[in-house]
């Protein structure tokens, strides 16, 4: 019997050992923090041999094969272990795509991924399929696979997922963008974390659709490189040679497989971003036989994602507005391009390797104010402080939100839109969201 050791035993790690155990495998988890009751019940329901606070060498470098956790980096000292001895080691996803001949609608990017997924989960939702969520958002696609199969998985994929996926294919693989992202995790090296991404082609044969965004220049770039075989759809803002999907004098356009439009104001999302974000989900739900009528009706009712330019609340006049997961510059770029009012604007947290400048000219233009919001904010004061705007220290949500609320005239807009990763001060990036969330609407 083959035996597979998970490390991590959160949402991705739980759902692989029961995948691992209902198809025969000698199943061991290995977690180095607390695991969660709901995940222990699931093991102990199943008979998993599972250990919390520790990782036990002997019982792990056995492994045929080793699931990993995405958050765990390859320079943790039982993977490095693990590679030392030429242990296998896989993602979840790999996994689960072994046991299973489902269609795979695959989204990737540096940002829109959770909205676009959302979205094409939606429509496929409003279209009757039998479709799972799976990935960084919904469901384990593992624990899917084992116990309640669909016929399409809609399926996020993080640059840390892709790392570890070598014979998964998409059906449909869609690449939002490319921008610096994550490099503390690559080495501070662009091309590390550029590569990851590009590997959701991978496998990929003339049956397979690959829909991506035609005016990234680091796409552009890095396309030459591959042999694509599977059928390119690429989009973008404006009509330009090539782009099958596009918006052209205020109407959202789909030339292929079958031509599609709707008028671009009757799209639910908003801003410049969400337009990249409606049009690839738009291409997918297309490419997936889905009829027109419902391809417009959900674009046009879709509402939105927890976390990503959430109206929150107004205060005296002043709007709140919850971005948490803008967790890098791009991201913020996009946020503060939509604002229509001077924005106060929250920034900071755990930096990733960020560089800020992008965002300075923006951040001139639309800000009244900047909050900084993290364990140390000195990269921020390095880069922000020369622009002669008010700025303020704070190292809680509490702080932060009583600056904000100092700061702000009635009009104007606060903007949780951090730039930066959140544990530094907080679980996750839900948490940094909910507590901003809250504190606003006790004001």
């Amino acid at each position: 019997m083959k035996r597979i050791v998970i490390l991590g035993a959160g949402e991705s790690g739980a759902g692989a050992a029961v995948l691992a155990k209902k198809e025969g495998f000698d199943v061991f988890v290995s977690d180095m923090s607390h695991i969660a009751d709901r995940y222990k019940k699931m093991l102990d329901e199943r008979h998993i041999e599972w250990e919390e606070g520790q990782h036990t060498e002997e019982k792990i470098l056995n492994a045929d094969e080793i699931i990993k956790s995405p958050g765990i980096p390859d320079t943790a000292p039982m993977i490095k272990k693990a590679m030392d001895k030429g242990i296998r080691i896989i993602s979840e996803i790999e996994f689960a795509g072994r046991y299973t001949q489902s269609k795979m609608i695959c989204i990737t990017g540096s940002n829109g991924k959770t909205t676009t997924t959302s979205l094409i989960y939606h429509i496929f939702k409003e279209a009757g399929y039998d479709a799972g969520l799976a990935g960084n958002i919904g469901h384990s696609l593992a624990l899917q696979v084992a116990e309640e199969p669909h016929e399409y998985y809609i399926i996020e994929l993080s640059s840390f997922q892709l790392d570890n996926m070598y014979d998964f294919r998409a059906n449909v693989a869609i690449l939002l963008n490319i921008t610096p992202d994550h490099l503390d995790r690559y080495e501070f090296k662009m091309q590390n974390y550029v590569d990851a991404k590009m590997r959701i082609i991978q496998n990929q044969t003339p049956q397979d659709a690959f829909i991506y965004w035609n005016d990234d220049p680091v796409i552009q770039k890095e396309l030459k490189k591959y042999d694509i075989k599977a059928i390119q759809l690429p989009f973008s803002e404006l009509k330009e040679k090539g782009s099958i999907g596009y918006i052209e004098e205020g109407k959202y356009q789909i030339e292929k497989p079958e031509p599609f439009n709707m008028e671009q104001e009757s799209l639910s999302l908003t801003g410049r971003h969400n337009i990249y974000n409606s049009l690839a989900a738009g291409i997918a739900a297309n490419v997936a036989g889905i009829k027109k009528e419902v391809i417009r009706r959900s674009l046009s009712d879709f509402p939105g994602v927890e976390h990503r330019l959430e109206k929150v609340c107004d205060v005296r006049g002043v709007h709140y507005v919850n971005d948490s997961k803008a967790t890098n510059v791009d991201a913020c770029w996009y946020a503060l391009d939509s604002m229509k009012t001077k924005v106060v604007l929250i920034i900071g947290g755990k930096d990733k390797g960020n560089d800020y400048a992008p965002i300075i000219p923006l951040v001139k233009e639309k800000c009244s104010a900047l909050v900084y919001l993290g364990a140390d904010n000195q990269k921020l004061h390095d880069n922000f402080d020369q622009l002669g705007i008010p700025v303020r220290d704070t190292h809680s949500m509490k702080e932060c939100v009583s600056a904000c609320y100092e700061l702000a005239q009635p009009g104007e807009t606060v903007l949780l839109s951090p730039c930066c990763a959140s544990f530094d001060l907080f679980k996750n990036m839900e948490d940094r969201g909910e507590q901003f969330k809250e504190l606003a609407r006790s004001l």
